[in-house]
């Protein structure tokens, strides 16, 4: 008879799991529960979770009344599973999505359902921009991540995963983001240039996706100057905007949508990660009602129906989005955020400088082999944060929104301690 006991043990995870996991190598421990921005070892170690899921728990872990809403409905009977059709939790989603989000924001958008992944999300963008454009170029940028799916991962620059396809990954031109050069070099610009010049070999393309903030890139910033331009890019030349907001959405940095600041209006918007408000699967593909061309299961998946993410999607539209109060203490917090990695970088030689916005920013390190040694660090000593960037140069803090401020300092003083360490170590070796 099996003894239930092995399940909590890394040897089973060793013995079954496949070779392709990655983030419990990070982190060697069996968790248990969770609670806010809290983790629990099967141990009894608390953790302070400054990955919350990569951004995929906004609310934090298992939110009370977002908790309460599911139980309550599961206790119902509620539907769980519907495919796409009509249910009374789906309508409840989108009044609130439309009342919450849309028309306070004046946006007018068709809210399409692909399935439950980001990735799902993606693959839909880039379908119907092909679909109603008829071209099949697609513009993305380096830096960019947009899914591990085929389409998705045809968009993602960096090679790694790029290499686990299997295959050639076309149809898509990776163009300069902005900075990529330095700030000096107008990328909009080059692009502009590359569109007009029937020599430079660049088709006209079908859409042009971007990132406001490359959360797997390393945290680059797209300005607002940027943004406008490549959006009056893609209108010149008939091309879809489209903005990836599954990591930098659902308040990351601050607003709802993380283009509200550059004032930007795409014609197709991704969601996914902290929509569902608790970690469960769901994903939305927004497209302006014009470009809506869709033929009845033209694109569809048997989990595009997930009815209890969109009662806790519900749920949190109304706790933190019925007005800005909820958005006031993001951009609290994240002044708090910033304020702190600038210190950690001003004292620390390997500390090169503070990237990203809102509560979605970190610190690019010297190199990767750094930033991953800090991360070890900060997890033997009770903090969970992950690397991003090309090289894994930038440690990376994505808490949940909703921490406190006593739990945000503690771990910060954390990462401080680490990064200093860290510091000590590189100064002796160089001596």
């Amino acid at each position: 008879m099996t003894d239930p006991n092995t399940t909590t043990t890394p040897s089973i995870f060793a013995r079954r799991e496949s070779s392709v996991r990655s983030y419990c190598r990070s982190f060697p421990a069996v968790f248990t529960r969770a609670s806010g921005a809290t983790l629990t070892s099967a141990d009894g170690r608390d953790y302070i979770d400054f990955l919350a899921g990569c951004s995929s728990l906004n609310y934090g872990h298992n939110h009370p009344e977002l908790k309460q809403a599911l139980v309550d409905y599961v206790a119902a009977d509620g539907i769980a599973h519907g495919l796409d059709m009509h249910t009374e939790a789906k309508a409840r989603f989108l009044d609130a999505f439309e009342s919450h989000i849309l028309a306070p924001r004046g946006l007018d958008y068709r809210v399409m359902f692909p399935g439950p992944t980001g990735a799902n999300a993606v693959e839909a963008a880039i379908k119907i921009a092909r679909k109603v454009t008829g071209r099949s170029l697609v513009i993305s940028f380096t830096g960019g991540f947009h899914g591990m799916s085929l389409g998705a991962l045809s968009l993602t620059g960096n090679s790694a995963k790029r290499a686990g396809a299997g295959v050639e990954l076309g149809a898509v031109a990776h163009e300069a983001y902005d900075g990529y050069f330095g700030r000096d070099v107008d990328t909009a610009a080059q692009l502009e240039r590359r569109l007009t010049d029937s020599s430079s070999g660049l088709d006209r393309p079908a859409a042009i996706i971007v990132e406001t903030v490359q959360g797997e890139g390393g945290l680059n910033v797209a300005s607002d100057a940027w943004l406008h331009r490549i959006e009056s890019i893609a209108r010149r030349h008939g091309a879809l905007f489209i903005i990836d907001d599954i990591q930098a959405g659902c308040g990351r940095t601050g607003s709802f949508f993380s283009f509200e600041r550059a004032g930007v209006r795409p014609d197709v918007v991704t969601l996914a990660k902290s929509l569902s408000g608790m970690g469960l699967p769901f994903a939305l593909t927004l497209i302006r009602p014009g470009f809506d061309q869709w033929a009845p299961g033209e694109h569809n998946g048997t989990f595009r129906g997930n009815n209890h993410a969109f009662v806790t999607a519900t749920r949190a539209l109304e706790l933190f989005w019925s007005d800005d109060r909820f958005q006031r203490e993001v951009e609290r917090k994240g002044e708090i955020l910033r304020r702190r990695l600038s210190e950690i970088v001003a004292g620390a030689g390997i500390a090169l400088r503070v990237k990203g916005r809102g509560m979605m920013r970190g610190i690019e390190m010297a190199d990767g082999e750094i930033a991953a040694r800090i991360c070890a660090r900060c997890f033997e000593r009770g903090l969970v944060i992950e690397t991003s960037g090309a090289s894994d140069e930038v440690v990376k803090v994505l808490c949940p929104l909703t921490i406190d401020e006593a739990q945000l300092q503690a771990g910060l003083d954390i990462l401080a301690e680490s990064v200093a360490a860290a510091d000590r170590l590189a100064r002796r070796a160089a001596a």
